[in-house]
């Protein structure tokens, strides 16, 4: 995959995860819709939890995204 798709990729997660977690996306998504934008884990989550949840796998997929940019090898897509 090219350089630049992958990074477009990322910079797309990055927005939803910023909306999520810093503009109200977790209260929005709070309840049912938050099966359809996370997973059925989250169904009984508050905003809190969600954000929290957001925030660890945000945090993971910048550790890959920033390893998988120096070696293409390991991006999976």
């Amino acid at each position: 995959m090219a350089l630049g798709l992958w990074c477009l990729l990322f910079t797309i997660y990055s927005a939803y995860c910023w909306w999520i977690i810093g503009f109200g996306g977790a209260k929005w998504i709070e309840g049912w819709k938050s099966s359809i934008f996370i997973g059925l884990v989250s169904l009984d989550w508050n905003a809190e939890q969600i954000r929290m949840y957001v925030l660890i796998f945000w945090l993971a997929s910048l550790v890959y995204f920033v390893i998988a940019i120096f070696r293409p090898e390991l991006r999976l897509i």
